[in-house]
């Protein structure tokens, strides 16, 4: 029998969590393909703002005269007409954009999509006028999107489902990977630390939507929410959720403030009720237990800590 059915729920959650793929999926978002979905594709694939496009040796013919070590350098750089250096990814190495760049000018080729984008061969450049299918956005604010392949976090724009990609000024907002660069890392949901980033003054939410010098109506208060079994007790912190939400975000209509009127369970919150309406979706994912569990049981009621429902 499976040791693994035998563990309590949040246990076997806790252990499915730690079998999820983590090396893999960071070596597979090098991959030419990746970065170009992920990245070059929104302009690239459409032909936006002049770009050329995917796989159309015609388009690439007059950019590749003067070499691949140029078309490098203008990516490092940037363009005026509206591509941010590197495409938007920082992080990549000058050796990664030339592999994605030599696959964009020959087209998706087997050899050229898998291989590491540092160690990716040269390839010749062939014709492919076809775009590639652009990713699916019907579900974009999905339950639990974040725990999908790191490949899939801090998309451009033009593939977010939010913005809409045939307009041209969609190209020319900031991707999320630029706007991030600098804020605190966490290896969960978009890869941003949000407690930090608030603590450390990086982001500074604006409380009022017409006075912008209107300060926070923050409540410094913790409630603790005892659980059965072995995990620890949930402790859920009104400061950092206050610091850029009004109370009325969630109160009344997703949790009534009042002792023992909500009925909170895991299975409520994997069906995007409850906590469940923004962790997995525009929160952390619920796969980062210890985030919310954090209070051991034996752990004695501390100044600033309550029991739910008790000031």
């Amino acid at each position: 029998m499976n040791r693994l059915l035998r563990l309590p729920f949040s246990a076997a959650l806790l252990a499915l969590a730690a079998l999820l793929p983590t090396a893999r999926d960071a070596l597979a978002q090098t991959t030419p393909k990746a970065v170009y979905e992920s990245a070059c594709g929104p302009c690239h694939g459409a032909g936006v703002l002049g770009a050329p496009k995917f796989g159309d040796a015609e388009q690439w013919a007059p950019r590749a005269k003067a070499g691949i070590d140029a078309l490098v350098k203008s990516a490092i750089a940037g363009t005026a007409k509206g591509m941010p250096p590197k495409g938007g990814r920082a992080d990549l190495t000058d050796a990664q954009l030339r592999a994605v760049i030599e696959y964009m000018m020959a087209g998706d080729t087997p050899a050229a999509a898998a291989a590491p984008a540092a160690a990716a061969a040269p390839v010749a450049a062939v014709a492919r006028n076809a775009a590639p299918t652009p990713p699916a956005t019907a579900e974009v604010n999905a339950f639990n999107r974040l725990l999908k392949p790191l490949g899939r976090f801090n998309r451009p724009a033009m593939e977010s489902g939010i913005h809409d990609p045939a307009n041209d000024m969609t190209a020319q907002l900031q991707p999320p990977s630029t706007a991030f660069a600098t804020l605190p890392k966490s290896m969960a949901g978009n890869h941003v630390d949000w407690v930090k980033a608030l603590d450390g003054k990086g982001i500074t939410p604006r409380w009022d939507r017409n006075d912008p010098a209107a300060a926070a109506v923050v409540m410094d208060l913790n409630i603790v929410r005892e659980v059965k079994g072995s995990m620890p007790d949930v402790v859920y912190p009104h400061k950092q959720h206050t610091e850029w939400l009004d109370c009325s975000n969630c109160h009344p209509a997703i949790f009534v403030p009042q002792k023992g009127a909500n009925q909170i369970s895991m299975a409520s919150i994997l069906l995007g009720q409850k906590c469940g309406v923004c962790h997995g979706k525009v929160a952390f994912p619920v796969s980062e237990c210890r985030l919310c569990h954090s209070r051991k049981k034996a752990a004695a009621t501390t100044a600033g800590v309550a029991p739910e429902g008790k000031p």
